[in-house]
């Protein structure tokens, strides 16, 4: 069973940095889930998909792997632009698109 440590990215609908500052150790499952035939439901006999420990550094994650015995797989973010921007450059005379509400 094989980990993987990574930091989560935002979601779509998020603006800030919320919950995207801590790593997050998660297992990656060993084998496919199986549909159950009567209900329709998805199932698998392994539980160790469920659990997400999370960490406030990455040395603290991979740390924690190593005295387990976990074999892991580290995922760096990437880091995202942050372009400044002002309400102002809506109204600028320059602007390319003109200006509708």
């Amino acid at each position: 069973m094989t980990a993987r440590i990574y930091k989560p990215a935002r979601t779509a609908m998020q603006q800030g940095r919320a919950l995207t500052r801590e790593w997050v150790l998660e297992f990656v499952p060993d084998e496919p889930r199986t549909i159950e035939p009567l209900m329709g439901w998805t199932s698998s006999a392994d539980t160790r998909p469920q659990v997400r420990m999370t960490f406030a550094n990455k040395e603290e994650a991979i740390a924690y792997a190593t005295r387990q015995g976990i074999a892991f797989r580290l995922e760096e973010p990437r880091e995202a632009e942050i372009r400044p921007k002002s309400y102002a450059e809506n109204f600028k005379f320059g602007r390319i698109d003109r200006w509708t509400h």
